[in-house]
Order: structure tokens, then C-alpha cells, then sequence
């Protein structure tokens, strides 16, 4: 405090030892102590205990000063991830490019990391200069300089009440400003993902990219296609649960980074229903996770590739194929592109295939149809991904109206909607469009096909 005084006095400020951060107390950095998490204050107190040092670092320290409670707790320490392991009874070493110590207390999980020292230029890199492993480990200046950004970089110490600032974290939080640390270019070269980071945070905190910061990012977006498919699904996941997803959406396309990552997407948004599909379906996910509702991966990524496999199932009917299998053909080359580009799951595949497949048996509203679909197991996320279609204007909202109608209805009531809907579709056709009558030429087989009693339904779009 008193060299920090005495370059005050002196006006060296710019002059500042790196290696010793600005300390803010209690009453300079207004952190509530009831917002951090009782297990990462068990965390930093058994590892002090145990003679190391040990902080609450990173996001966590950001938006407590931003005044919001963290999801989640990280913790950085002087003790290596084997000295960890040995303090807590379920504790776990895990990580390949950079070990990391998972610590557990019934379902809560904090990660513990041990501070990294400036080893990154010996470190193990691809030819474009990712680093691959990192292990090397070093004092708590060195792990700030390691950071990505300003505002990431900052070290609480619950047992103080302290704040450690090594890099201005503070006032470019202040100054809702995104600064990274260091020399962009070869910040974003040692790990590109940090281009994704920068957009997410951006839309997520309503903050600005400091020029230096964003101006190599359309140059250098290419080196996202060197990353592990799996880390670029992971952040994207973040981005788009991030509670702002449609900010992120938009941050994407304007830093140039979309391409690659979900192609035709420019196409998609250019076209007015499928800007308007996309945008209700970004703005029903940002509105679930900030009330705290679960947001299924499947049905997001179903929404965002939707008008892909629309084009397709279109182009795929268009050559002659019926409209089933032709869905499916749509499907399979949709999910072939994005599982290389995003290594997307099974299951969330799965969950996607199953959407899609659905949305043509909405359209049969008469017999046992309607029905048979109710009891799909993934009945709920069709119905919703069917209103979406329908508020775009890709749908008659009639359609979406008489689903809603017969999912909360009951016996009767149900009944009275199918053999109404039944009858609709014998007059105008399914969705209500006059239907061209031919000359009957004697009697018809009754072939037993469409509603109840044999009478059967005329075929619609994407009849099964």
C-alpha cells in the first residue's frame, strides 16, 4: 500500500510492477459475501488452511461485482491439482491441455485450478499456433497474465473480503468494456475459441469489444475451423443458453465468426419467414433460461437448421420423392453437415430427428392420428416447435390454435375437435384450402384408411 501511495504521489501510475495487483477492500469493490457460494469459501478455507493460496477467480469474481450471483464457483490456487486431490474426499484430476481439479459436494461441482505460469512459448502447439497441453505452473501474476480478459482476470478472497486486479479488470468493468490481455492477434492464435468468448460475453453483459480487441477477429475467424469440433459445440452450447442468445446471434454475424459454424444461416436470416422463425425461437430460449426453465439443446438446434432441412425436404420433393422419405433424406444431410461442424451428440441429434419428423403428422387432425401422436414421447417439443412455425406465418395459426385446443381438452371435448377437424378436411382440405373434386366414376373401395368408421381422409402435404 505504501508503493501504491507513493506512485500516486510520484504519477508513475503506467509505471506499475505487473507482478503486484491493486488490492480493493470490502467498501471499494461492493461484493455482497452472501452471493458467494458457502462450498467455494469451503474450498478457499481448506486450502489456506492447508498453507497454499486460494481465490475465487474469473467469471465468478466479474459478476459479483457486477451485483449478480454466479452459476458457478472457480477457484485458483498456488497448490498442484495432486496436493488439491489429497485435501477433499471427492476430488478428481481431470484435463489433457491443462489439468484441472474437480471438487464435489453432492451435486455442486467447483473446479480448482492451479495457477499457470508463462510457459505457453515452450508449450506444445499446432502449425497455426494453438497450444495443444499447457501444465507449466507459476506464480499468481503470471496465471492473471494467462487470462483472456481484463474483466476474467480478478482474484476475491472470501476470507479477506479483498479483490486482487492485475490487469485494470475493475475499471473496464466500470466502463463496460470486453479488453483482452496481451497482443490480440497471438492471444486468439493460441486459442481461438477465445474469438467465441469475446462475442458471448459482449451480448451477454450489454458490454463493448475494445477496438484492439475486436479489430483481428473477421481476419483471424478461420482458425475456429482448427479447433476440436467438440470445444467449438461446448461454446456454442454457452452462447446460445446464455439467456441472450439472439444479442450472441447478432454479435456472431457482425464479427464475421457465424460462417462455418452454422452454414446458410446469412440465407436463413435474410429471408423474412425464416428471420422471423429463428428470432421467435432465440427469443422464446432467452426467455425460458432467464426464468430459470430447462431449454432442451435438441429443440434449439432443431429451430436454428430448420429452414436448412425445409430447403431440402422442398428440393427432395421436387425431384419426385414422397414427402416421408423425402423429410428424412432432408434430415440425414442436414445432420451430416452439422455433426462435422459442430459435433453434435447422438442423443441431441436424435432429439432433432424427432421433431422434424413430427411436424407433418400435425397436419392429419382426423381419426386416431391425432391421438397416436399425443402419446409420443416427445409430443411437447413438437407441439412447441409446431407454434413457432405458425407465429412465423409458415403455418395457417388455425393449426397451431386447434392442437392447442386438443392437447388441454379431455374425452369429449377431444372427440368434438377431431370429428369437427374431420369434417373441415372433407370440405376445404387439411389446412382449410378448397379442394378440387373429381367426377366420381362409380363406387369407391373403402380402403379403411383416415378416420374413424373407414371414411376415408384426403391426403395432405406430407401425409404419412
Amino acid at each position: 500500500m505504501i508503493k501504491k501511495f507513493i506512485r500516486k504521489i510520484l504519477g508513475v501510475k503506467d509505471q506499475r510492477d505487473a507482478s503486484e495487483p491493486v488490492i480493493l477492500g470490502p467498501e471499494e469493490h461492493g461484493i455482497d459475501p452472501k452471493n458467494v457460494s458457502s462450498n467455494a469459501i469451503r474450498v478457499t478455507q481448506t486450502l489456506q488452511e492447508a498453507g497454499f493460496k486460494a481465490f475465487v477467480v474469473g467469471g465468478a469474481v466479474r459478476d459479483l461485482l457486477l451485483g449478480v450471483k454466479p452459476k458457478d464457483f472457480d477457484i485458483a490456487t498456488d497448490a498442484t491439482p495432486e496436493q488439491v486431490k489429497k485435501l477433499f474426499r471427492r476430488a478428481f484430476i481431470i484435463g489433457r491441455r491443462f489439468q484441472i481439479v474437480h471438487v464435489m459436494f453432492g451435486q455442486d461441482l467447483l473446479e480448482v485450478t492451479t495457477f499457470r505460469g508463462n510457459g505457453s512459448d515452450n508449450a506444445p502447439k499446432d502449425e497455426h499456433g494453438r497450444v495443444l497441453r499447457d501444465n507449466n505452473f507459476g506464480p499468481q501474476h503470471e496465471d492473471a497474465a494467462r487470462r483472456d480478459f481484463t474483466i476474467n482476470a480478478m482474484y476475491y478472497d472470501p476470507a479477506t473480503q479483498s479483490v486482487l486486479d492485475y490487469h485494470g479488470g475493475i475499471e473496464d468493468i466500470r466502463a463496460k468494456l470486453l479488453r483482452i490481455i496481451g497482443m490480440p492477434e497471438a492471444r486468439y492464435r493460441e486459442d481461438p475459441v477465445r474469438m467465441l468468448r469475446v462475442v458471448r460475453f459482449a451480448a451477454k453483459l450489454g458490454f463493448t469489444i475494445e477496438p484492439t480487441t475486436r479489430a483481428p477477429i473477421p481476419v483471424m475467424a478461420p482458425l475456429i475451423d482448427n479447433v476440436p469440433a467438440a470445444r467449438v459445440f461446448d461454446e456454442m452450447l454457452k452462447l446460445l443458453l446464455s439467456g441472450h442468445a439472439l444479442a450472441c446471434l447478432k454479435e456472431l454475424r457482425s464479427a464475421g465468426l457465424h460462417h462455418g459454424l452454422l452454414p446458410l444461416l446469412d440465407v436463413v436470416l435474410e429471408q423474412p419467414i425464416g428471420m422471423k422463425f429463428v428470432t421467435l425461437a432465440l427469443e422464446s430460449t432467452d426467455n425460458r433460461v432467464k426464468a430459470g426453465k430447462g431449454v432442451s439443446p435438441g429443440f434449439l438446434f432443431a429451430s436454428l437448421l430448420w429452414h436448412q432441412v425445409l430447403e431440402k425436404w422442398t428440393a427432395y420433393r421436387a425431384a419426385g420423392e414422397s414427402p416421408i422419405p423425402a423429410l428424412h433424406l432432408a434430415a440425414d444431410a442436414v445432420l451430416e453437415t452439422q455433426t462435422e461442424n459442430l459435433a453434435l451428440q447422438r442423443r441431441i441429434a436424435t432429439d432433432m430427428r424427432d421433431i422434424w419428423a413430427m411436424q407433418p403428422r400435425f397436419e392429419r387432425r382426423a381419426g386416431r392420428a391425432p391421438y397416436k401422436l399425443l402419446e409420443h414421447p416427445r409430443f411437447r417439443a413438437g407441439y412447441d416447435f409446431l407454434l413457432l412455425r405458425c407465429q412465423s406465418g409458415e403455418l395457417p395459426a388455425e393449426v397451431g390454435e386447434w392442437w392447442t385446443e386438443f392437447y388441454a381438452a379431455e374425452g369429449g371435448e377431444r372427440e368434438r375437435l377431431v370429428a369437427a377437424a374431420h369434417t373441415r378436411e372433407r370440405e376445404g382440405g387439411a389446412n382449410g384450402a378448397p379442394k378440387k373434386r373429381r367426377p366420381r366414376r362409380g363406387p369407391r373401395k373403402n380402403t379403411g384408411e383416415g378416420g374413424e368408421g373407414g371414411a376415408p381422409a384426403p391426403a395432405a402435404a406430407g401425409d404419412e
